[in-house]
C-alpha cells in the first residue's frame, strides 16, 4: 500500500512501478495530458477503450475538494480566525492560487488513479496466466 501511494504521487505506472506513462512534463499546459501509448517498463496499455478517461473529471474533482477542505482545516488551526472574520478571504484567494497552480498535477494524478483502478495487477495477472 505504502509503495502504491508513493507512485501515485510520484506519477508512475500503477501496474509496474517503474514506466514513466506521461510525454512531456506537467507544466507544459497544451500538452499536460498526453500519455504514451504503452508502458515503456511493463508494456501494459494506457487506453482501454475510447473515452476511457473521461471519467477523471470527477476525480480530479474529488482531489481538488479534498484539498481545498485541507487547506481550510490547516488555515482554521494556524489562524483561529471566527466565521465573522474577514480573514477567512484570504484563505480563499491563496487556496485558488494554489490549486490554479497545481491544477494540470491534479489532472495527471487523477488519470493515474483512474487508470490504477481498471488496470489488473502484475500478481493477479501471473495468477491468471498460471490457472
Amino acid at each position: 500500500m505504502k509503495n502504491y501511494i508513493l507512485n501515485l504521487f510520484a506519477l508512475k505506472c500503477p501496474r509496474c512501478y517503474k514506466g514513466e506513462l506521461f510525454t512531456d512534463a506537467w507544466y507544459k499546459f497544451g500538452k499536460n495530458t498526453h500519455m504514451k501509448s504503452h508502458c515503456p517498463s511493463c508494456g501494459i496499455p494506457t487506453s482501454l477503450e475510447p473515452g476511457f478517461y473521461y471519467g477523471t473529471g470527477y476525480v480530479s474533482y474529488m482531489l481538488t475538494v479534498a484539498f481545498s477542505i485541507m487547506t481550510f482545516v490547516i488555515w482554521l488551526l494556524v489562524t483561529g480566525i471566527g466565521f465573522r472574520d474577514v480573514r477567512i478571504f484570504w484563505w480563499l484567494g491563496a487556496n485558488a492560487f494554489v490549486m490554479i497552480l497545481l491544477q494540470p498535477w491534479f489532472m495527471r494524478l487523477s488519470r493515474i488513479l483512474w487508470l490504477s483502478w481498471f488496470l489488473p495487477k502484475a500478481k493477479e495477472q501471473t495468477k491468471d496466466k498460471a490457472a
